[in-house]
């Protein structure tokens, strides 16, 4: 069966993508802090939440917790789906890789509800 390589159904290209995404985004926040604290030398408290607190860095923020969040899934899932096996595991497989994956949802939920009080000081 000759299947359609660009199509996000299935096929692993879906997943493929947003790793290489949410890398590139983590990666151009990354040295926006970077340069950003290179830039400014002895930078005080008020500085930092300034540059912070600024609307177009929160947005970013915000996009690096979100692209964090979906790297991390697609890399746990990953993870979970290939070493959480009946080879491995015996017949408990299943419910040892959804307990698993329960637990990293559990987790990432978590993450994005600090991370959001943590940028929004919600």
């Amino acid at each position: 069966m000759v299947t359609n390589v660009t199509s996000f159904a299935r096929s692993g290209l879906a997943d493929f993508v947003i790793q290489r995404v949410t890398a590139v985004v983590l990666a151009l926040y990354t040295l926006c802090v970077v340069g950003w604290f290179a830039t400014h030398s002895n930078p005080d408290y008020p500085t930092v939440t300034g540059f912070f607190g600024n609307p177009a860095m929160k947005a970013f923020s915000t996009l690096a917790l979100f692209s964090t969040i979906a790297h991390g899934w697609i890399g746990m899932w990953t993870v979970g789906t290939d070493y959480i096996r009946p080879h491995y595991f015996g017949k408990n497989a299943i419910v040892f890789r959804l307990t698993y994956q329960a637990g990293c949802v559990f987790a990432l939920f978590i993450y994005v509800l600090w991370g959001a009080a943590v940028i929004w000081r919600i």
